[in-house]
């Protein structure tokens, strides 16, 4: 048993709140993604397509933009506002950084984030994996060959059992594969993009139709990756914000975000410039979106030559 599971499982014997160590912690992020975006309603949308287009709860887009997320109707042509920071959790020089409860993929090249975008993972019932990856095939219009642990679902589900299923509307791969070294997994489209940013999927990573394509243009076979699994992001940003960004444990690894919290500021020396008020709420509400918690003095223009 690792270090850090023997810690847990002695603390929870004992029952023990467990201390949080330097060696658990997250990363301290000096990075964001996404802001504020204007969208105009198509048809057919909704606000958890419009959600998973953008990496945002439905409940929040309603939220943003004054509805009632359980009576909103929408309307084609209506401006919608969306609100969608996401902390980056590292710096890559060159690769692909997947975060499994924040359901966002982050594309680096020469150092630079590239790109990010929301995706969809793994259900808690068949969890995504962790680790160290790499791209090893990259096809489009690929045949699905339905694995035989899917298969036997389909048929507990009394559903039709397929064996494969061929490049087409019914494929739900989609038109892009991207083949990782963990066997059996990829990054791939779908034909159910609303299903984006949910935990639905047996554990590959989908993204919107539109975010793979532009992905798979942009990498290259040999393209180095980690999932990694951060519910909680602190990040202090050069204009003196301090945000932080909470998403469910959706594994039930038994993180407690206030520990993880405190650990990142202690460990950064950021505790006197948070409002707890501001992280304690934060944490309640889950809304998966970076929120300012603090503010250091903006140093960007002094003690310059």
């Amino acid at each position: 048993m690792p270090a850090f599971a023997r810690r847990l499982f002695t603390c929870l014997l004992a029952g023990l709140s467990l201390p949080v160590l330097a060696q658990d912690l997250p990363p301290l992020s000096h990075q964001v993604a996404g802001g504020d975006i204007e969208y105009t309603v198509k048809p057919g949308d909704s606000l958890t397509a419009i959600g998973a287009r953008f990496g945002v709860l439905p409940k929040l887009v309603a939220q943003q933009n004054g509805l009632s997320f359980s009576k909103a109707i929408l309307h084609p042509g209506q401006p919608l506002r969306i609100h969608n920071p996401h902390i980056v959790p590292a710096q890559f020089d060159d690769g692909i950084l997947i975060n499994i409860p924040q359901a966002m993929l982050f594309h680096f090249s020469n150092g630079r984030l590239v790109s990010a975008y929301p995706v969809g993972l793994g259900k808690p019932s068949w969890p995504t994996p962790q680790g160290a990856f790499k791209i090893v095939t990259r096809q489009a219009n690929k045949a699905w060959k339905v694995p035989t642990s899917i298969q036997e679902e389909m048929r507990r589900e009394g559903k039709i059992v397929q064996e494969e299923v061929p490049p087409g509307p019914d494929n739900p791969l989609g038109k892009h594969w991207l083949g990782l070294s963990l066997w059996g997994y990829g990054i791939h489209g779908t034909v159910a993009p609303a299903s984006v940013y949910h935990f639905q999927s047996h554990g590959c990573i989908r993204l919107h139709p539109d975010d793979i394509a532009e992905l798979f243009d942009q990498v290259r076979v040999g393209i180095s990756g980690r999932l990694i699994y951060l519910p909680v992001l602190l990040a202090s940003l050069e204009d003196g914000r301090i945000l932080l960004e909470v998403h469910r444990d959706i594994y039930k690894r038994g993180i407690d975000p206030m520990n993880i919290v405190r650990g990142v500021a202690e460990a950064n020396g950021l505790s006197e410039a948070i409002d707890w008020s501001k992280v304690d709420a934060a944490i309640a509400a889950l809304d998966g979106v970076a929120e300012e918690v603090g503010r250091l003095p903006d140093t960007r223009s002094k003690g310059q030559p």
